[in-house]
């Protein structure tokens, strides 16, 4: 997912084997990746210098997006190439996990298609950057970004927040589960909708709290509700806003007001919910290095950033929208364990294929569709 609003989010619904050693066959060392990096200054140019530049390089960019359906980052390039008409906005929209491998193989082919990546798997830009195939860049903006939003080196950052929790019909007023512990309730029995905890790395962890926090007990309990799952976050605040189930767990959502008509996303305090913030770099063999920053400055860009769709932004200077507190001051958002869970790919293994044994294996074609070695060429 990306910088999108409740427009955008509605209208988009309304494994890694190998990816070390390909990245690895064509990277310099760690050492050289971050040579004089610390020396590299915040951008000073405005976004229309930015965007002269980008128009004399040629006027093209792609960016390779994290998400769930083709559509679902339309509304940003709708706004970007609103504000910048003569770029070329190629916005290629598919799961990180494919994503990240995919940049992999097009460096060790030398066939890179993509200009920037905006991801999901945090740990992909860690590797990145050891292997130096990351331009060090740093939008303007840079210094008012959080520090867990930016890496100290302008390896990467991140350009947007998102956050994954229970959502409801609002129909339902008081009757409605008051925490994720009431979803085992015996009343909510095919009454759930949720995304594949075992097929995304963000609803995986959210998972994985409410394991760690309600015991595994309730997790038996909660297979035994018989819930629906299905690929694609997008799926649950779909299924919910349909009237199809009464309840969704792990999708993003808002608590600033509604993504859907009739769905209520809840975050009740004291118990469990997981954000991050998407990453997003430059690559080193970027075609469109120019148009890219561009892309990064006006993501990072003040506007753009009050204008979250979920009212939290990756700055320290723009106010959350509808009195939130920033997401960094939220403790139940344990900000800091989703990068940590990330990191460490066997423990991310052993909790995704211990929910298959309660949930089943993931069945279905992906949502975006399979978009092959290059797309956007």
């Amino acid at each position: 997912m990306s910088q999108i609003d409740r427009r955008g989010l509605l209208k988009a619904g309304g494994a890694v084997l190998g990816a070390s050693a390909l990245g690895a066959m064509t990277a310099p060392t760690a050492s050289a990746s971050t040579t004089g990096s610390r020396r590299v200054r915040e951008e000073s140019r405005s976004l229309d210098a930015l965007y002269a530049a980008a128009r004399s390089e040629g006027g093209e960019l792609v960016v390779y997006a994290g998400g769930d359906t083709p559509d679902q980052q339309d509304a940003a390039k709708t706004a970007f190439t609103a504000q910048f008409p003569a770029i070329d906005l190629k916005m290629i929209v598919d799961y990180s996990k494919y994503h990240d491998v995919r940049v992999d193989n097009q460096l060790a082919t030398r066939s890179l298609v993509a200009d920037v990546v905006q991801l999901q798997t945090l740990q992909d830009f860690t590797r990145w950057k050891q292997q130096g195939v990351l331009q060090p860049y740093k939008p303007a903006g840079f210094g008012a970004l959080h520090p867990a939003f930016r890496d100290e080196d302008g390896a990467w950052i991140a350009v947007a927040v998102y956050a994954f929790s229970y959502m409801h019909q609002v129909s339902l007023g008081a009757t409605a589960p008051a925490t994720p512990r009431d979803l085992v309730d015996p009343r909510w029995r095919g009454a759930i909708a949720s995304s594949y905890p075992n097929d995304d790395d963000a609803a995986l962890y959210l998972y994985k709290l409410y394991a760690e926090t309600y015991g595994w007990d309730w997790v038996g309990r909660l297979a035994a509700q018989n819930p629906q799952f299905a690929r694609g976050t997008n799926t649950p605040v779909e299924a919910v806003a349909s009237g199809r189930k009464t309840i969704g767990i792990a999708g993003a959502g808002s608590l600033t007001g509604p993504l859907a008509p009739g769905v209520r996303w809840v975050t009740p305090a004291g118990h469990p919910f997981m954000a991050w913030g998407q990453r997003a770099a430059l690559l080193k063999r970027a075609a469109h290095p120019a148009a890219a920053k561009l892309y990064l400055n006006w993501q990072l860009s003040v506007p753009v950033q009050q204008n979250s769709f979920n009212g939290w932004s990756v700055r320290t200077d723009v106010k959350p929208a509808g009195d939130l507190a920033p997401i960094w001051q939220n403790r139940d958002a344990h900000l800091d364990g989703f990068p940590r869970f990330m990191a460490d790919r066997a423990e991310v293994e052993r909790w995704r294929q211990t929910f298959s044994l309660y949930f089943g294996e993931v069945q279905g074609a992906p949502s975006p569709g399979v978009l092959g070695l290059h797309p956007g060429r």
